[in-house]
C-alpha cells in the first residue's frame, strides 16, 4: 500500500511540475503576447474543424474548399509560429501538457484494468462447443491455427461458411446437444449474438479475438494480438460476470449506434468502399432538411433533432476527442452510455474542437433510453451490424446477464486511464495530509 502511495504521489507531482512548465514556456518565450498566440493556434484548430464540417456535409465547390481549408489552416498557424519563433517553445508546451495529463492518469489509476467484481476460479468444461469464422479479421482463425488449437484443447469446432448459417441458430443447436460452455472466434457482431444464447441458458461464454477490432476482447483485457492465447481459459480460466444491452430485443456487447453512421453501414457498397460511400451519403444525411432526426430520453433529459446517437454496454471513458475507439472503465456498472450528436452550421461545427464540453454533444449514462424517430423504423448499427428496428427503441442495461470466461492471466490488458481530475492529482502530489484521508487507488 505504501509502495502505490509513494508511485502515485511520484507520477501525481510529476503531472504538476510538467503542467506549470508548459504554462511557462510560452511565457517565457513571448510574455503576454503568448495569449495572442494561445488564440491563433484555437482560430487553427476552429477552421480546421469547419473545414471537416464541408468537407464531409458539402459536394462540389464547398466540399473542395473545405479539403483545402483542412490542409491550409493548421499549415498556416505552424508557418506563423515558425515565422515569430514561436514553433520551437510551442510544440515544447505542447509536449510538457501531454507528458501532464498522461502522468495525472497515471497518478489516479496506477496499474488498473478493467474492474469487474468477483472473479471465480472456472471448472473446466466437458463439452465446450466454438464458432470461427475463417473470413473474420482478414482470417485470423487460419493464421493462428485456431481450429487445431481449440480441438487440441478439447472443444468442438464449427466453422461459419457463406451458406446463410446464422450464428444463433448454431449456438442453439449446440445447447440443445450438451454444450456446457459457448465461444466465438470472429468479430464482435458474432460475439453478441452466440452471447445471447449463453446468457439465457445461463451458459459460461469465451470470446477469441480473431475479428478485425474486437473491442469487447480489449475491454476483457484479451490479448488481441495472440487470438490463441483465449484458449487457456479452458484449462485454466476465471469466471466474470459482465452487463449486456439491449436495442429492443437486439442484444450488443459493445454498443448500439443510429442515425448517421447507421445510415451509411446499411449502404450495400459500405463493404467494400467505406470512404466513398461515407463522402457520398453524408451531405444529405447531416444537412436535408427532409431527413428523419432522431429524439432520446432518460429520466429527466430529453435531446431532440439529433444526428447521430451511440448507445454504449457501460459507459466510455472518452468518446468525444479520442483518436482510437474508446475505453470502457467497467463491464459491470449496470449503465448504459449515451452520446448524442448534432452540428447543425459551421459555427456549430467550430465550436466542436471544446470537445465533450461542445453544445453539439450530449454525454451521459443511463440504466434504460428511448430512442424516437418519426418514422416507423429506425436504422441501427448493432455491434457494427447493420439493422432496423422497430421505432420507438428501447435500450436498457441487463446488469450481470452474461457468464464470461478468460484466462487467468490475461496478459492482453492495458490500464484504463479515466479523464484527469486535477484537484484529486494536486492532494496525491501534497501527500496525505493535503489529501484528507483519500485512499490511493490500487490496482485491481
Amino acid at each position: 500500500m505504501n509502495e502505490v502511495r509513494k508511485s502515485s504521489a511520484g507520477w501525481a507531482r510529476l503531472a504538476l511540475l510538467a503542467l506549470v512548465a508548459g504554462v511557462l514556456v510560452p511565457l517565457v518565450s513571448a510574455g503576454l503576447r503568448s495569449v495572442f498566440w494561445v488564440l491563433v493556434g484555437i482560430a487553427g484548430l476552429a477552421l480546421t474543424a469547419v473545414g471537416v464540417w464541408w468537407t464531409l456535409a458539402h459536394t462540389g465547390v464547398v466540399r473542395t474548399a473545405g479539403a483545402g481549408l483542412c490542409v491550409t489552416a493548421p499549415v498556416t498557424v505552424l508557418a506563423l509560429y515558425a515565422a515569430y519563433g514561436m514553433l520551437g517553445p510551442a510544440l515544447l508546451s505542447l509536449a510538457l501538457w501531454i507528458l501532464a495529463v498522461a502522468a495525472a492518469r497515471i497518478a489516479v489509476t496506477p496499474g488498473r484494468i478493467p474492474a469487474m467484481g468477483k472473479r471465480e476460479t472456472a471448472e473446466t468444461p466437458r463439452h465446450p462447443w466454438i464458432l470461427m469464422n475463417p473470413r473474420s479479421g482478414g482470417g485470423k482463425v487460419g493464421r493462428f491455427q485456431l481450429v487445431d488449437k481449440a480441438r487440441a484443447a478439447g472443444a468442438r469446432v464449427v466453422l461459419l461458411d457463406e451458406g446463410g448459417q446464422h450464428a444463433a441458430e448454431l449456438a442453439r443447436q449446440a445447447v440443445a446437444e450438451g454444450a456446457d460452455l459457448l465461444a466465438v472466434a470472429g468479430g464482435d457482431g458474432t460475439q453478441a449474438l452466440v452471447a445471447e444464447v449463453a446468457a439465457r441458458h445461463d451458459l459460461p461464454f469465451l470470446v477469441i479475438p480473431a475479428g478485425t477490432r474486437n473491442h469487447f476482447a480489449l475491454d476483457l483485457g484479451l490479448d488481441r494480438d495472440d487470438p490463441a492465447a483465449a484458449l487457456d481459459a479452458l484449462t485454466d480460466g476465471v469466471e466474470l460476470r459482465v452487463d449486456l444491452g439491449f436495442a429492443a430485443d437486439r442484444v450488443f456487447v459493445n454498443n448500439a449506434s443510429f442515425g448517421t453512421y447507421a445510415a451509411v453501414v446499411g449502404e450495400p457498397a459500405y463493404r467494400d468502399s467505406k470512404w466513398r460511400t461515407i463522402l457520398r451519403e453524408l451531405p444529405g444525411l447531416l444537412t436535408d432538411p427532409g431527413v428523419p432526426r432522431l429524439r432520446v430520453r432518460a429520466g429527466e433529459v430529453c435531446a431532440d433533432g439529433l444526428q447521430a446517437l451511440l448507445v454504449s454496454n457501460n459507459p466510455y471513458l472518452r468518446a468525444v476527442g479520442s483518436a482510437r475507439p474508446g475505453r470502457r472503465e467497467r463491464l459491470d456498472s449496470g449503465l448504459l452510455g449515451v452520446l448524442c450528436v448534432r452540428v447543425d452550421n459551421t459555427a456549430q461545427a467550430a465550436g466542436s474542437v471544446r470537445g465533450s464540453r461542445s453544445t453539439s454533444f450530449l454525454r451521459f449514462t443511463a440504466e434504460e433510453t428511448v430512442v424516437e424517430a418519426d418514422t416507423d423504423t429506425v436504422p441501427a448499427g448493432i455491434d457494427g451490424e447493420h439493422v432496423l428496428l422497430p421505432a420507438p427503441v428501447v435500450c436498457r442495461s441487463v446488469p450481470g446477464a452474461l457468464r464470461i470466461r478468460v484466462p487467468r492471466d490475461r496478459s492482453g490488458a492495458r490500464p484504463n486511464r479515466p479523464g484527469v481530475d486535477w484537484r484529486r492529482v494536486t492532494r496525491l502530489a501534497l501527500g496525505p495530509s493535503a489529501a484528507g484521508g483519500e485512499r490511493p487507488p490500487t490496482a485491481v
